[in-house]
């Protein structure tokens, strides 16, 4: 069997970008033979100063105009920004991410992650908020919190991040690798991920940059 195209999304999970780009890339990827890997990016590393994005005046403007039409084609209510004040950290839920990939419920955890910070304004950088949607994908709740308590992958998490940051030199989020090209910032319908799944596939596509988040903002 022919290997498959492997594909690298760095993201965080309260950068919405990241989001309205997972969804038209999963579409995008049905019934291909490709390999997607989710690559962690804290936006705000601790113990950086966390931000407001909420009382954001141009962050809730820069969404209306780029995000909101997006969300709408893709069939999502998202909160643009969602009430959770300050912003939160995200090495805890992503430390979830990794426990719940090792009881092959990695994705469907990874997708309510967004879901529950966009969607329904919940702090996931709150371990009882993580501990509650861990139990919801059906995952051991109590298990679940133990590991994090310990922390069993914090160390995972922090090399994860530094990779991102020295090693792909990522900036912004999201950034796509599809096999070796480099998609900086968000491509938001599927025909064009095709499009470019197809370039990756020839070896003949440069560079491609869209909107993204990166520590200071999104846009």
């Amino acid at each position: 069997m022919e290997k498959p195209l492997k594909i690298r999304f760095v993201s965080d999970y309260v950068c919405p970008y990241c989001l309205v780009a997972k969804i038209p890339l999963l579409e995008a990827i049905k019934g291909r033979n490709v390999e997607v890997e989710w690559v962690p990016y804290e936006l705000t590393e601790e113990p950086a100063q966390r931000i407001d994005t909420y009382h954001d005046p141009v962050r809730k403007e820069k969404w209306g105009k780029t995000l909101v039409p997006i969300c709408k084609e893709l069939g999502i209510e998202m909160k643009l920004p969602p009430k959770v004040i300050p912003r939160p950290y995200t090495r805890l839920a992503f430390e979830g991410f990794y426990y719940a990939k090792e009881q092959q419920k990695g994705d469907v955890y990874n997708d309510l992650m967004y879901r529950a910070y966009f969607i329904e304004e919940l702090d996931i950088g709150d371990i009882d908020v993580l501990v509650s949607l861990a139990d919801r994908v059906g995952l051991d709740a109590e298990d679940f919190r133990d590991a994090l308590e310990k922390g069993i992958y914090t160390q995972r998490q922090k090399d994860a991040v530094s990779y991102a940051k020295k090693e792909l030199q990522i900036h912004t989020v999201p950034t796509i690798f599809i096999g070796d090209k480099k998609v900086e910032g968000g491509i938001y319908r599927k025909e064009e991920f095709v499009v470019l799944i197809d370039e990756a596939l020839k070896e003949n596509f440069e560079t491609v940059h869209g909107f993204s988040c990166d520590e200071h903002g999104c846009g």
